[in-house]
Order: C-alpha cells, then sequence, then structure tokens
C-alpha cells in the first residue's frame, strides 16, 4: 500500500498519521517525516498527555542540539489504514511529531519535488 504525503515550510515532508489512544481513540496529524531520526516516531512530551501509553524505557540520544533523554513508550499508531504498535521517543522541545528512518525498512520513500510527488510504500 501507498500513501501520500504533502510538502510543507521549506519542502518539508509531511505524512498524516493517526495517533491511537489507551481506549482505542484515534486523533489524525500531519506528522513530519526526519530521515535524519533513526527511529520510529517522536514527539513531545506535553502532546503525550492524554494517550495513557506506558512508559517502558529511557534512552540518551544525540541530536542535532547536543544530547537528550528520551522516554520510551508504547504507543499505538496508524499508518496508511494499518495499526502498528511501536516504541515512541517522547522528550522535550520537539516542534514536530516526527517519523523515523525505521519506517523505510519495508517501504520506499519517493520525494519528486518538480512534480510534486510524494509518497511511502
Amino acid at each position: 500500500m501507498t500513501i501520500s504525503g504533502i510538502f510543507g515550510d521549506e519542502d518539508a515532508l509531511f505524512f498524516e498519521i493517526a495517533l491511537i489512544d489507551s481506549r482505542g481513540l484515534e486523533l489524525q496529524i500531519e506528522a513530519l517525516f526526519d530521515t535524519g531520526f533513526s527511529y520510529w516516531l517522536a514527539m513531545d512530551k506535553q502532546d503525550i498527555d492524554g494517550f495513557g501509553w506506558t512508559k517502558v524505557d529511557q534512552q540518551i540520544m544525540q541530536t542535532a542540539r547536543g544530547n537528550f533523554r528520551f522516554n520510551i513508550y508504547a504507543g499505538k499508531i496508524k499508518l496508511d489504514g494499518i495499526e502498528y504498535d511501536i516504541p515512541v521517543h517522547v522528550g522535550k522541545g520537539l516542534s514536530e511529531v516526527l517519523l523515523g528512518r525505521q519506517w523505510l525498512t519495508d517501504r520506499k520513500l519517493l520525494v519528486d519535488m518538480p512534480n510534486r510527488v510524494l509518497t511511502l510504500g
């Protein structure tokens, strides 16, 4: 399956996903695809409140702004109509919800800027 994305400011790559809380309720958002982020999903601490996800670990990561501590939560999202149970990196100061490179382990990212085509499939 393939999903289409949109180009944001400065040609940022956005895809629509749904965050799923512990009761099964879905919140549709646009997530920024960040090829510099090695994992599945990252979001700001203030954005996770109310999801009821369980904290499972902590990790210190090198970022463009230095070393940061992330709490890892067992999260659930829906991408392209399919639900995924994934680890979610939660930290302070993230301005966007980030999709990371792990999505490319079994999907192809197509970025065709001249024709304004963006797909993940």
